[in-house]
């Protein structure tokens, strides 16, 4: 069951333009777009250089914190905080389990499936970085370690990222931003300050930086495919016009929102992703390729402790350069990519819990992805040893092309690398988007968790987007991609540390809420003489009418009398009514420590079917009576009873109940 639709809305009256963080990010945008096609030998040379720099000085630290990341991910999906929810206790998803699914896929990594779907395993096959190649051990190692670049390791880093964003966006109502995930360890004014503005500046450029680099990639790949079925000549002017075209669709996009661009292009190329997959697997050696599936997913899991810590230590100038090459450059390119993708899947993800949250992410990208390349994979080495060595020797040369030449030894190869062509281009839409979507957001500030960036934000930073994909493709081409997403993701990776330490005290804090919830106290109900009074209103089902009058003329009373006390004892407090939205608010100050909030909220509710009375036999499809419920919400969200028909003393008896157990969490906390 879901709730209704995330909606494109207008920004609030107060939206306004984040101008530290907007200038500092164009700046060093436009410094690099500058660079990079001003002196393209020059860029590649220095992008080429810190890679290798990076790769020699932190491998070891990729791996160890990568590692980290998604172990952390796992414990909190397996613990006891798995339940909590993102949002509050009585939120519902926004969308559908399987169009939320087709997102989390589509707007992480989906577009550079077709271009390393044939060419990533046939290398490993061919040129592993240890053994020799083209041996049967050395097919099984090449799936096992494409397995480890796109598996749990990298999804482990968005469920990271995404969990803590929408956990303090929805759940402690903070802005839907990076800097609100280090509120608990710096506090609200550093964190608003200085230090927010630069992991915000860091989150735009590593978001830019690595989206450059996955739509690099498919601009690649784009062309390759218009080589093989148009003739059309690969070239940087191509390249430049595929870039524009898919820009300006992706900006147009954008502008529509969530709800209709890109939910719906999400969809429609995980359709296209799967046709291609089934149709491969039907035509080639089915047999095979489900055997081949099957020992796959062993080998992987099999040895995944020892390729999550393997750096290549005793194999020399050789490892290293394979280890940059590859490992440290996905690793790194997650990273960079998790600013983007964590903030869409957070935007996507409220009313799921933890647990949900964490093994949705993990686990559903994760079977298609292994079974797309082993399907693909499986089916150029059977073809390679089969005795098509051109293939063996475009994946090597020219990884654009792989998929392509694939398509060529299957029936109607013109079908499938024009529906791959399309398909690429759509994925490339998405995450450009995306993208745009969330660097806009990113560059903002006054926005709600539930609101967007207007319109023309989106369309800056999708043409942002679009000008550093165009001036790394002229500083090296795909060099130059992968050099930018090490450099980039480096300083991003240590947020990230920051963030599972803040998580780790949330949830802590919310065990100790837990813990003081059980502490339960006797409702004192007419001084304990008249049961009937608490009989008639288990059993009585106001109207609109006599539900307001109760909030006003008892609940209201009863908790301006608590306030004062309070206030009279030092305390700050404040008592805010709404009658627009039907609602009372108490809220209790306490300095650094975490406010006491009450909430007294108007809901509508269906009215059990014996209470109709005659109703009861009302035809089938007419709507139910309803009646209204005065219910109470604490920070957390709504605590899911009703207070109608309570006496004064009765709610006051209830305001200083949950009073008294939000003490006790305090005293846990202390």
């Amino acid at each position: 069951m879901h709730g209704a639709p995330v909606k494109p809305s207008s920004p609030p009256a107060g939206f306004a333009i984040n101008k530290t963080v907007f200038l500092a990010s164009s700046v060093i945008s436009v410094s690099l777009i500058l660079f990079t096609i001003l002196f393209p030998e020059l860029g590649e040379a220095v992008l080429g250089s810190s890679l290798r720099w990076v790769s020699d000085h932190f491998g070891w630290y990729y791996m160890l914190v990568v590692a980290a990341y998604s172990v952390f991910a796992v414990f909190v999906g397996l613990s006891r905080y798995g339940d909590i929810k993102l949002g509050k206790d009585q939120d519902k998803p926004d969308f559908p389990f399987l169009t939320w699914a087709a997102m989390l896929f589509s707007a992480g990594i989906g577009i550079d499936l077709l271009f390393f779907g044939v060419s990533e395993p046939l290398t490993h096959y061919l040129s592993p970085a240890l053994g020799m190649g083209g041996t049967p051990e050395a097919a099984r190692a090449a799936l096992s370690q494409t397995f480890l670049h796109w598996g749990l390791h990298g999804w482990g880093i968005y469920a990271l990222i995404g969990m803590a964003l929408a956990y303090f966006a929805y759940r402690r109502d903070m802005p839907l931003a990076l800097r609100s995930a280090l509120v608990p360890l710096f506090g609200e004014k550093r964190t608003n300050g200085p230090l927010g503005h630069i992991v915000d500046t860091f989150g735009v450029v590593g978001t830019l930086l690595g989206l450059a680099t996955s739509l690099g990639i498919g601009v690649l790949q784009a062309n390759a495919g218009l080589t093989h079925v148009f003739g059309i000549e690969t070239s940087k002017a191509v390249q430049t016009a595929i870039i524009v075209a898919v820009t300006a669709a992706a900006a147009m996009s954008a502008m529509s929102g969530v709800e209709r661009g890109v939910r719906r292009l999400s969809e429609i190329n995980m359709l296209g992703a799967t046709f291609i997959l089934i149709a491969l697997l039907v035509m080639g050696p089915t047999l095979f390729l489900l055997n081949a599936f099957t020992e796959n997913i062993g080998h992987y899991f099999q040895n995944i402790v020892n390729k999550t810590f393997q750096v290549y230590a005793y194999e020399g100038a050789k490892g290293e350069e394979w280890k940059a090459s590859w490992t440290i450059f996905f690793w790194a390119w997650w990273v960079a990519w998790a600013p983007f993708v964590g903030l869409f899947i957070a935007r996507i993800s409220r009313g799921r819990t933890l647990r949900e949250f964490v093994f949705g992410v993990m686990f559903i990208p994760l079977g298609f992805i292994f079974a797309w390349f082993s399907v693909f994979g499986n089916s150029a080495i059977e073809l390679v040893n089969g005795g098509v060595a051109e293939l063996g020797k475009t994946a090597l040369e020219n990884p654009a092309m792989g998929m392509f030449v694939l398509f060529e030894h299957y029936p109607a190869p013109a079908l499938w690398s024009t529906l791959g062509v399309v398909i690429g281009l759509i994925f490339f839409v998405t995450s450009a988007d995306s993208g745009a979507l969330v660097l806009a957001n990113l560059s903002s500030k006054n926005l709600a968790s539930d609101t967007d960036a207007p319109v023309w934000l989106r369309f800056f930073w999708a043409a942002a987007t679009g000008l550093v994909t165009l001036g790394l493709l002229f500083a090296g081409g795909f060099s130059s991609l992968q050099s930018v997403s090490v450099v980039a993701g480096l300083p991003f990776s240590l947020v990230l540390v920051l963030y599972m330490v803040s998580m780790a005290v949330c949830l802590r804090q919310e065990g100790n809420k837990r813990k003081a919830v059980q502490i339960d106290k006797a409702l004192v109900l007419d001084s304990g003489q008249n049961w009937r009074n608490r009989l008639n209103r288990l059993v009585n089902f106001p109207t609109a009418t006599a539900a307001l009058r109760f909030m006003f003329k008892t609940l209201q009373p009863a908790m301006l009398e608590v306030a004062h006390e309070l206030q009279a004892k030092g305390l700050d407090t404040e008592l805010a009514e709404d009658k627009e939205n039907r609602k009372i608010r108490l809220e209790v100050m306490h300095g650094d420590e975490v406010d006491f909030l009450y909430e007294v909220r108007l809901v509508e509710a269906v009215k059990p079917v014996f209470a109709l009375g005659q109703a009861g036999n009302i035809a089938p499809g007419k709507d139910q009576e309803k009646y209204y419920r005065a219910e109470v919400f604490l920070s957390e969200g709504s605590q899911d009873y009703d207070i109608v028909g309570y006496t004064k003393e009765q709610v006051i008896i209830d305001i200083l109940n949950q009073y008294e157990r939000h003490m006790q969490f305090l005293h846990f906390e202390r």
